[in-house]
């Protein structure tokens, strides 16, 4: 599926944490002011506390911010990535293969150990990827039992478009933060990545830094 050529002169996503207002293809609720009360997890931890009292559900606060979070940066990115023909999984594989370096493969492990998805239907995603013409299966010449992923020459080109996009709508979501905030958030996260599964963290070998009591 040919992506279309208008995505090359759309405007990129941009703000900042004085808040610049958003391109309009990417407003979405998120930008518009939290409803008198706080946001929909606040609302929804005082309808907790008042109904049951006894259980502790602070946890929430961040917990279900996280998962209502999920749900408007895979809008958000899905959104961006429309006009390459491609939905964020699609272009996490591509993006993957493009940083490994030339020349542009992995074995399919190392490709799902290094993706931010569960490994549910990438065999098929893989497929999807080969029939468009983006990647190319093969195999290894140093494992005849093995598998490469290779991205094709068409592939690179629309990674290497893509990309500048979907980093710009990342940019777009943290807008309202300054850099010191982006760097807290992010260590308060990785520290929390670690802490609840180690293999999503630091290579093996490197020290897990240890959480707070």
């Amino acid at each position: 599926m040919p992506h279309k050529k208008e995505a090359s002169n759309r405007r990129p996503p941009q703000g900042d944490a004085k808040g610049r207002e958003a391109p309009e293809d990417l407003r979405s609720p998120v930008d518009e002011a939290p409803a008198e009360g706080g946001d929909l997890v606040a609302r929804g931890i005082r309808q907790w506390q008042r109904e049951r009292p006894d259980i502790d559900s602070s946890g929430k606060s961040v917990v279900g911010r996280l998962l209502r979070l999920e749900e408007v940066v895979l809008r958000t990115l899905n959104q961006v990535l429309e006009p390459f023909g491609m939905k964020y999984q699609e272009y996490a594989v591509l993006a993957t293969l493009r940083v490994a370096g030339a020349s542009y493969r992995l074995s399919p492990s190392r490709l799902q150990s290094t993706l931010l998805f569960t490994s549910g239907g990438l065999s098929n995603l893989l497929k999807r990827l080969e029939k468009e013409g983006w990647i190319k299966r093969s195999i290894d010449p140093n494992d005849g039992r093995g598998v490469l992923v290779k991205l094709t020459a068409k592939g690179i080109r629309l990674a290497d478009e893509a990309m500048p996009r979907h980093a710009a709508a990342e940019l777009h979501l943290l807008r309202m933060f300054d850099d010191g905030q982006r760097d807290v958030l992010s260590g308060l996260l990785s520290q929390m990545m670690t802490g609840n599964a180690p293999e999503l963290g630091p290579e093996p070998g490197e020290a897990l830094r240890k959480p707070r009591d």
